[in-house]
């Protein structure tokens, strides 16, 4: 289950209103390496490792469209394809603070992006994004950072529930605004975009 937390500690002797004093860049570097941290807009966010299913639909989808497109394996190339890469953008409500995003997979055009950063995170936005929901984080990913990523203008975001199985395809329209879905379900065999250069079936992602 995804935990919100702004900090609340205040002074000892403290008089007046109680005001959350916002998280930092400095506590998700805190939080154990046993759980998923994120920061939004001074919220810090905390869940659990992902249970096998969700590990296994990432993976399963990472194989699909990681060979044509990352490696070039029987597919036009042209992306980087990567697992849960941490990637920062600047918080909107504070100036010189930073939002950092975990999605389960994230995807760039290798002709935005021709070198991989030597940071241990990203600062460019994806091309792509696919978040595999769960009962604990689908909230926050639909309502949290699925605005984010169109505020930052990601280009297109999936969204993948393995328990209902089904793939959710968004594409960014105007005003940075998210398409209506195109939705799949079940074991169809799909086309989807940004990746419609090859058939994904969909039987594959689920255990």
């Amino acid at each position: 289950m995804a935990t919100g937390i702004q900090g609340t500690l205040l002074p000892m002797g403290h008089r007046g209103p109680l005001r959350p004093i916002r998280a930092t860049y400095a506590d998700l570097e805190a939080v154990p390496s046993n759980q998923v941290a994120e920061l939004i807009q001074g919220t810090l966010y905390t869940f659990p490792r992902p249970a096998p299913k969700h590990a296994n639909t990432t993976s399963a989808l990472g194989i699909k469209i990681g060979g044509p497109f990352h490696l070039g394996d029987r597919g036009p190339g042209g992306w980087w394809i990567l697992d849960e890469p941490e990637i920062h953008f600047p918080d909107p409500t504070a100036p010189g603070e930073i939002d950092a995003v975990v999605p389960d997979l994230a995807g760039w055009k290798r002709a935005r992006m021709p070198a991989l950063p030597e940071e241990a995170y990203f600062t460019l936005a994806p091309d792509w994004i696919c978040e595999v929901l769960s009962k604990g984080t689908k909230a926050h990913d639909r309502e949290d950072k699925m605005p984010l990523y169109a505020r930052e203008g990601v280009q297109h975001a999936w969204l993948i529930d393995p328990l209902t199985r089904t793939l959710e395809v968004y594409t960014l329209g105007a005003g940075k605004r998210w398409s209506e879905p195109v939705s799949y379900s079940g074991v169809e065999v799909v086309r989807a975009a940004p990746f419609d250069a090859v058939e994904i079936d969909l039987s594959s992602l689920w255990a």
